[in-house]
């Protein structure tokens, strides 16, 4: 049985993630750091194992991914989902809301790959799948550190399909667009009709649009695609 492993999975599209896995068959351990009461109901709805995180902590993400491959005997997939949002002026910022944001949405995808990828190294086989954003590609205005984090999982991306590809492990990256979760919250009714109307689809994507390209990438179907940034915006910012 295929086994997977996701970063921020208790809520949004690390759900979405976790449960589109779970219907197809996977064995899924999925990490949350406060999420604590929709972390239970998710592994309750799924079979999913949930695990305690904080992932920009190295020690903390060692001894989840023991955790998990104590509980899947291996990991076939890495998800690094886990991330967070800023938005404001750059000359607002605080050292440690920058911080934050970057460790919590780029440094962990290291900390994570470090730990997973011997495993699959030596099993000459793995897929790892990083969500980066559109924000990621093109920017953002007032989302500096943010647009920053998701660039750098591009280029992370990008390098480490080359560095493991003669191991077997493919590497790559999905740029979501405007999804419905709770990051647009600051949001009003009337800014996300805008946005989905700046989309050639005309309305906001799901989380399960995205988990959907994460089953895609993760099917044997796609074992000659690594090193890929794809975007899951409707067409936004195109």
């Amino acid at each position: 049985m295929q086994t997977a492993l996701i970063t921020g999975g208790s809520r949004g599209i690390g759900a979405a993630i976790v449960r589109a896995l779970a219907a197809k068959g996977w064995q899924v351990a999925f990490c949350y750091k406060t999420s604590q009461d929709e972390a239970r109901q998710l592994a309750q709805e799924t079979g999913a194992i949930a695990i305690r995180c904080d992932v920009t902590d190295s020690a903390q993400v060692r001894e989840m991914v023991k955790t998990a491959i104590r509980q899947l005997s291996h990991i076939d997939l890495l998800v690094n989902n886990a991330g967070v949002a800023w938005q404001g002026l750059l000359t607002d910022m605080t050292d440690q809301q920058w911080h934050t944001v970057l460790d919590t949405s780029l440094t962990a995808a290291f900390l994570t790959c470090r730990e997973v990828l011997p495993g699959m190294v030596s099993r000459k086989s793995g897929r790892i799948i990083n969500i980066s954003s559109i924000w990621g590609r093109v920017g953002a205005s007032c989302e500096a550190a943010y647009s920053a984090a998701k660039a750098g999982l591009i280029g992370l991306t990008k390098a480490l399909a080359k560095e493991v590809g003669p191991s077997g492990i493919t590497v790559n990256c999905l740029c979501p667009g405007v999804i419905r979760t709770d990051m647009l919250a600051c949001y009003t009714e009337s800014d996300l009709a805008a946005l989905a109307d700046e989309t050639p689809l005309c309305r906001l994507g799901t989380p399960e649009d995205v988990a959907n390209a994460v089953c895609w990438l993760a099917d044997e179907k796609a074992a000659f695609i690594t090193g890929q940034v794809i975007g899951v915006d409707g067409g936004f910012g195109q």
